[in-house]
């Protein structure tokens, strides 16, 4: 007898010990874009990609795209970092933070605190299931020139008028309930806001330390481990401030290659978690193994 095929399969919840605190990143989905180029390396020819893509063993025509929100339980709250898609994700394989709150043995009512890095619809959308809050009893957060902006809407991109509308309907009711943020702001025990604008003009990093031990939730800073962090000069569709993203990704990728800041970036390959390599000419993503277990 022949045992059935039962298609590919991977881990959607990963959890270390970070000094007292537990931090849990959750797949919330991925979708399969079937192009590299947009949304990566506008300004690179194709050999150029086609090179990165060879060196890194990854197809330079399509690639996967993960999004991960990441949970902070600090012993006093529990804080979730992000939202996902919820319902109104591109596929049914995304908007599966809730559920897999579950395996991670949580339940949405646990949440104390919801904090946005930025409002792209991939980390706003889950705010709400049918009309009411996904997350009953958090409180929110959120960048206050990211607010302000999309509020605004004079910086904001026209290819982003239909996610100012969502931003409109899904989280400025909620201001009442915010908490707005500068950089250096406490967020909560042991959480630190940390400016990372250009990807989204008030896009937020957040540092999470306790007990010695610290990691960066970059968010949006790099959308993809080889087309955007090895070519962290190139162009990507995604970034709102093309210009201001680049800067910023140079900025950050230095600081944590020089100093050895473990990360957990937005897109990254699940668990979404590791270091940034200095190479010769620009930098690596070295996913972490069981570094942050011992």
């Amino acid at each position: 007898m022949t045992a059935a095929m039962q298609g590919a399969h991977f881990g959607t919840i990963n959890r270390f010990q970070l000094g007292e605190f537990e931090v849990t990143s959750v797949l919330d989905g991925t979708v399969i874009p079937l192009s590299v180029k947009p949304p990566f390396c506008l300004d690179l020819d194709d050999s150029e990609i086609d090179a990165l893509g060879a060196a890194a063993h990854v197809r330079s025509d399509k690639f996967e795209h993960p999004f991960v929100p990441t949970l902070v339980n600090t012993g006093k709250e529990l804080v979730l970092f992000d939202v996902g898609f919820g319902a109104k994700g591109p596929n049914a394989n995304t908007g599966l933070l809730r559920q897999r709150m579950a395996e991670a043995g949580y339940a949405p009512e646990d949440v104390d605190l919801v904090v946005f890095s930025h409002v792209h619809p991939d980390h706003i959308l889950g705010v709400t299931v049918d009309g009411k809050p996904a997350f009953p009893n958090a409180r929110y957060a959120i960048g206050q020139v990211e607010f302000d902006e999309w509020k605004s809407g004079a910086r904001i991109p026209e290819s982003r008028a239909a996610n100012r509308e969502m931003f409109l309907k899904l989280i400025v009711p909620l201001a009442d309930q915010m908490t707005f943020l500068a950089p250096g702001d406490t967020v909560a025990s042991g959480i630190t806001a940390v400016e990372a604008f250009g990807h989204s003009v008030g896009h937020m990093m957040f540092m999470v330390e306790d007990g010695g031990k610290q990691v960066l939730l970059w968010g949006d800073l790099a959308n993809h481990y080889v087309f955007s962090l090895q070519a962290p000069e190139a162009k990507v569709f995604f970034d709102d401030d093309s210009d201001m993203a680049i800067a910023t990704r140079k900025r950050v990728l230095d600081m944590v290659a020089t100093d050895n800041i473990p990360v957990i970036g937005h897109h990254m390959p699940f668990p979404s978690l590791g270091y940034v390599e200095r190479t010769a000419n620009s930098y690596r993503w070295e996913p972490a193994s069981y570094q942050m277990r011992l």
